[in-house]
């Protein structure tokens, strides 16, 4: 009984001892990134704060580089071209819009796949055929549909904006191990510091008509803004109907007591 025990007290060390000289190395790679690791920045939008609003000239632009910029490798999938007249849009500048992407169809006459001109009750089409195609456009890394990107990743739109602008060289102290491979690029608000994107803005890439900043860091924030609406658009509704709501119960409240007082007034305890 006593040697099959001490058998197994080695065999528990000797598991320990492996386990340790595997583990630690991953340790000490995820210390190091965690040194490098940058918090996402604050961005002030105007749908912040308790009373908040859309900025619409701002969602327009941020519509804008969606188009122009990243519309070429994410998708939208969520979102209907019908839903921008929010943004301020007129009917016939929606389906002018939707117009300019092509979906995908079915010819009629053959019963092949086709693609057609946008319509206002269509939804943003990806810009792959499927995730195969996705994939082997993007060094075997799937663009993520931005839909609900400000509500799928921690740290929201702060996230979303930080990594838009933090795409930089690599410090001279990065271990050599965390320092970016084939494809990849350094950005330190992103996880593991490296990601297959590369920097997707540019100064002067887009050009405003209305004649707005187009440096990095505007188009990153107009862009981030829009995202934000994609993500949520009833959110000033829903922050108005809460108030709404909380006044009723107030005054609800208040005439309730009032009544109260008035009825049991001449009553004696």
């Amino acid at each position: 009984m006593v040697r099959p025990l001490g058998f197994l007290v080695g065999l528990g060390f000797i598991t320990a001892l492996v386990l340790a000289i595997l583990t630690t190395p991953l340790a000490n790679e995820h210390n190091a990134t965690h040194e490098f690791h940058k918090h996402p920045e604050k961005l002030k939008l105007a749908s912040d704060g308790l009373v908040p609003h859309w900025d619409k000239a701002q969602l327009q632009r941020g519509m804008q580089v969606y188009k122009e910029v990243c519309s070429a490798c994410h998708s939208l999938h969520l979102v209907a071209f019908r839903d921008i007249g929010e943004l301020g849009y007129t009917e016939g500048q929606v389906k002018a819009f939707a117009k300019g992407f092509q979906v995908p169809s079915i010819n009629p006459d053959t019963g092949e796949p086709a693609t057609r001109d946008g319509l206002s009750s269509d939804y943003f089409p990806s810009p792959y055929a499927n995730e195969t195609a996705a994939r082997a456009a993007n060094n075997n890394a799937l663009p993520p549909d931005l839909s609900l990107i400000t509500k799928a990743r921690e740290g929201g739109k702060d996230y979303v904006y930080s990594l838009l602008t933090g795409f930089q060289n690599p410090p001279a102290n990065l271990p050599a191990e965390l320092k970016p491979g084939t494809g990849l690029h350094y950005n330190p608000y992103f996880a593991n510091l490296n990601l297959a994107m590369a920097p997707p803005l540019t100064k002067g890439q887009v050009t405003f008509a209305d004649g707005s900043p187009n440096d990095v860091k505007s188009m990153a924030a107009d862009v981030t803004a829009f995202l934000v609406w994609t993500a949520e658009p009833k959110l000033v509704k829903r922050v108005q109907v809460g108030y709404a709501a909380f006044l009723f119960l107030l005054i609800f409240s208040v005439l309730t007591y009032l009544s109260y007082r008035n009825i049991w007034a001449d009553k004696k305890h």
